[in-house]
């Protein structure tokens, strides 16, 4: 019969730092089930905040060297790495005023919409960019399949409704969804669900949209959709920082925004308005990603075509975190032409393992932001 007490292992498993969250895993009630058997063997599951954890190895190594170093004589231990995505501070509106009215007696002045609430959905997040032509469609893409196979329930949403790219990047151009109670059925591929309007017209005929129409276009592409439940809603904005950006901005309870920027000056002029814009509706930003921030030669070298570090340097300037540096590489033009994403066809490539610690980073920022906002 073992001697070995649950209470011992709680112990020493109190000593364990969630390194982000700044708190011990017991603390935080991060573990779950521990079972210490009549041989001394113990056995437990860490409960991550995202299945995406950059941190996951790192958290699991602490814990059986803590057990090991706190409890003598035990047995094998058997850590059991799962987790449960924690919910944005936006989500169910927030702070609960569910549409009533203000002090003032009357409601949120200017017919202003009401914003629009996802029951089922954890955290969204807006993936941004100043101008065109920066990869961002890329970058929201391998986002969303890289969550998606870490084990998260990921969904995506391509707004750019003048050129719809996501279609033809998943090979998906002749899609139509399918419509069930009213509901348009996002198609499913690579373990992401997606909806574009690229699926419900023809891509020959580009529409000219107006403001208003684009507007409750976009919002019938969010709230006309059945997404079941989701840890993330990717939401690909359209280039810029027009209207529409911001309409959507505000209209949506935004767990927190990414730019995409291209390391030279002039993207980075762009990047400026963006996180002006997001700052002033009160949309936390999640970081800055730098796309395209080198050339990879097939000898392994580096050529820096837009210039080196510009999005870094950019990111410590503005009081951002840096997500993240990915390489241009023929691998993502392939990728994005044929239909398989890099990421899945070529996931040893420098730019895909890129694109996958970006997603970690972006994971793990969200969980912070909503640790921190969950404990007030």
């Amino acid at each position: 019969m073992s001697s070995i007490q649950k209470s011992q292992i709680e112990a020493a498993l109190g000593t364990v730092m969630e390194p982000d969250l700044g708190r011990d895993l017991m603390t935080l009630g991060m573990v779950q089930d521990i079972v210490v058997d009549e041989a001394g063997n113990v056995s437990f599951s860490v409960v991550l905040t995202t299945p995406a954890c950059p941190m996951k190895e790192k958290i699991k190594n602490s814990c059986i060297e803590a057990i090991k170093a706190a409890v003598p004589g035990v047995g094998s231990i058997d850590v059991n790495m799962t987790s449960k995505v924690t919910s944005s501070c936006n989500h169910h509106g927030g702070h609960g005023h569910h549409g009533h009215h203000d002090g003032n007696g009357h409601h949120g002045g200017h017919g202003a919409p009401q914003k629009i609430e996802l029951e089922k959905v954890k955290n969204i997040i807006a993936v941004a960019s100043g101008k065109g032509g920066v990869g961002k469609s890329t970058v929201s893409l391998n986002l969303a399949v890289s969550l998606a196979a870490s084990g998260a329930k990921v969904g995506l949403i391509d707004a750019d409704l003048y050129g719809p790219s996501i279609p033809t990047m998943v090979g998906l151009q002749d899609a139509r969804p399918e419509v069930q109670n009213n509901k348009l059925i996002p198609i499913e591929k690579f373990g992401v669900r997606m909806m574009s309007i690229g699926f419900l017209v023809d891509p020959e005929t580009a529409l000219i949209w107006r403001g208003p129409m684009a507007s409750s276009a976009l919002r019938q592409l969010i709230t006309d959709v059945d997404w079941q439940e989701l840890d993330y809603l990717i939401f690909d904005l359209p280039p810029g920082t027009g209207d529409i950006q911001l309409t959507l901005v505000q209209n949506l309870a935004i767990t927190g925004a990414v730019v995409v920027t291209t390391p030279q000056e002039v993207a980075l002029a762009d990047v400026a308005k963006a996180v002006t814009m997001f700052r002033k509706v009160g949309v936390p930003i999640l970081g800055l990603v730098e796309n395209m921030s080198w050339y990879e030669l097939p000898d392994g070298t580096r050529d820096y075509i837009f210039g080196r570090q510009g999005g870094e340097r950019f990111a410590q300037a503005n009081a951002m975190t840096f997500l993240g540096s990915i390489p241009i590489s023929s691998s993502v033009r392939e990728g994005g032409d044929s239909g398989v994403p890099a990421i899945i066809a070529r996931p040893e490539a420098p730019t895909s393992q890129a694109a996958s610690r970006v997603a970690g980073e972006i994971a793990r920022q969200i969980s912070i932001l909503n640790a921190t906002c969950n404990a007030d």
